[in-house]
């Protein structure tokens, strides 16, 4: 095309500087004739590049192929897991950490097997990888610390997912166990999600680990009413109580002279999970009981007494 240009520009004398300028009338022809020249050129550019362009699509198309297949792989592999790790009995924790675990490791691999693909050096990324954790990890050692915490609960397991829990000020039934965190559920359905480094650095109360609990309540009584038939009333209502556990300890007791009342005490053993129903039940029937009886539960108050002014 070129040379065909050449030769068009030769036949109308326009080879010279002096010869452009003598035909005017031709100038918008040669201006077509630059044009084609250009097109050319970008058309030749292109057509080198087409293999690289080509390339590159089937790379991705390839790395999106190999993300649809990962991602369905990771899925059935965190199934497995679980399903084993189910069978073998271990803690609802232990699972929910574990899924946790094998998902971010499989992505990230999932990741470095991709960027294999458009011609980075997977071990130098991996290094570069490994200083940017570092560098990070430096940056979020609370992070670290609940991670580590999370090991150590799963570990140690000083409670488990079901279990009712106290720490500190918070407290509530343990419905999941993640890498960094655990989450409770207080009586009233509220949320509450506390970091894995500060349970394993305080002291956490178990309340449902064992199997049974002790029941332990005071009454006070006043100091007019009558001790003996109190006790009686007690004991009576422990031999009623059909959650009591017969087979274990059931004492009545004066626990305390008090300033203002006599504490009687009573001890017996329920079944965790009858532990607070029976609780309010007793209060309730103690109450009535004693207010059949008429013995007294004193409480605070205060008499005034008024003196008529001589």
């Amino acid at each position: 095309m070129r040379f065909y240009n050449f030769y068009r520009l030769s036949s109308w004398g326009l080879s010279g500087t002096d010869g452009i300028t003598e035909n005017v009338e031709n100038i918008e022809e040669l201006q077509h004739i630059v044009q084609d020249v250009e097109v050319n050129q970008v058309l030749n550019y292109l057509e080198g590049k087409i293999p690289d362009l080509v390339d590159f699509l089937v790379t991705v198309l390839f790395a999106v192929i190999i993300y649809l297949i990962g991602t369905k792989l990771i899925k059935l592999l965190r199934k497995i897991t679980r399903r084993w790790l189910e069978r073998s009995n271990v803690d609802k924790g232990v699972v929910q950490f574990a899924d946790a675990f094998v998902k971010v490791i499989a992505y990230v691999l999932l990741f470095i097997m991709i960027i294999s693909f458009f011609g980075i050096e997977t071990t130098s990324f991996i290094a570069a990888f490994g200083s940017a954790g570092l560098a990070v990890g430096m940056a979020l050692q609370g992070s670290l610390s609940n991670f580590a915490g999370g090991v150590l609960i799963l570990g140690l397991k000083p409670f488990g997912v079901g279990d009712y829990i106290i720490a500190g000020t918070d407290e509530g039934t343990v419905s999941e166990i993640s890498l960094f965190s655990t989450k409770l559920l207080t009586v009233d359905n509220r949320a509450v999600i506390i970091p894995n480094g500060t349970l394993s650095n305080s002291t956490v109360t178990n309340v449902t680990t064992e199997d049974y609990r002790k029941l332990d309540l005071k009454i006070g009584i006043g100091y007019q009413s009558d001790l003996k038939l109190a006790k009686s009333i007690l004991q009576k209502l422990l031999d009623e109580e059909e959650a009591i556990l017969k087979d274990r300890p059931v004492q009545v007791f004066v626990d305390e002279l008090g300033e203002s009342a006599v504490i009687l005490g009573i001890r017996s053993w329920v079944r965790t999970e009858d532990y607070w129903n029976t609780r309010w039940d007793l209060n309730e029937r103690i109450k009535l009981s004693f207010d059949e009886a008429g013995i007294e539960i004193p409480y605070n108050q205060l008499d005034v007494h008024v003196h008529a002014a001589e």
